[in-house]
């Protein structure tokens, strides 16, 4: 019943879930990795993002942001400046070999599809893992069944002190 009057029941069912699994109750952090604005007092949904706050979802550092406008201005910078991303193009990988020259796409000659070559998006991620890894703010922002609202990020307990690298 919990979740019959709860504003967004989808986004943290699975998150009550792991937190009250006893394997994973102390493995969890109160972040689920997105950039989203909500209105106070929050509404049904979160404000739409735009261009004006594009610079407030790279400094928070989260890979995924949401509520966007369709065709809006904000997506197109996210591909171009962040993915590197033309127009009817694939973000490109480190399997695209191809020049780029042109406005030609890079995808258009494959090279090994295994390759792995992380960007700027990778510093941000690994930044804020770390942080919210690191021993000042572990323990802070663990999940409180008590005292706050489940939003979570499950990790490994032995791997706390582990930070990523990148």
């Amino acid at each position: 019943m919990y979740y019959t009057n709860f504003l967004s029941s989808p986004e943290g069912y699975f998150h009550t879930v792991i937190c009250n699994a006893k394997a994973f109750s102390n493995t969890t952090v109160n972040n689920d990795l997105h950039f989203i604005l909500w209105d106070n007092p929050p509404k049904q949904h979160p404000r739409r993002l735009t261009l004006s706050h594009m610079q407030r979802m790279l400094n928070s550092n989260a890979p995924f942001a949401r509520k966007f406008h369709q065709n809006s201005r904000v997506l197109d910078k996210i591909d171009t400046d962040l993915l590197s991303r033309g127009k009817e193009m694939f973000t490109p990988g480190g399997w695209c070999v191809g020049s780029g020259e042109n406005g030609t796409d890079p995808c258009s000659v494959v090279g090994t599809p295994t390759v792995l070559r992380p960007g700027p998006g990778a510093k941000r991620l690994q930044t804020l893992i770390n942080s919210l890894l690191s021993n000042d703010n572990f323990r802070l922002r663990q999940y409180d069944a008590v005292h706050q609202h489940p939003v979570l990020l499950p990790f490994q307990v032995g791997k706390k002190s582990e930070l990523i690298k990148v």
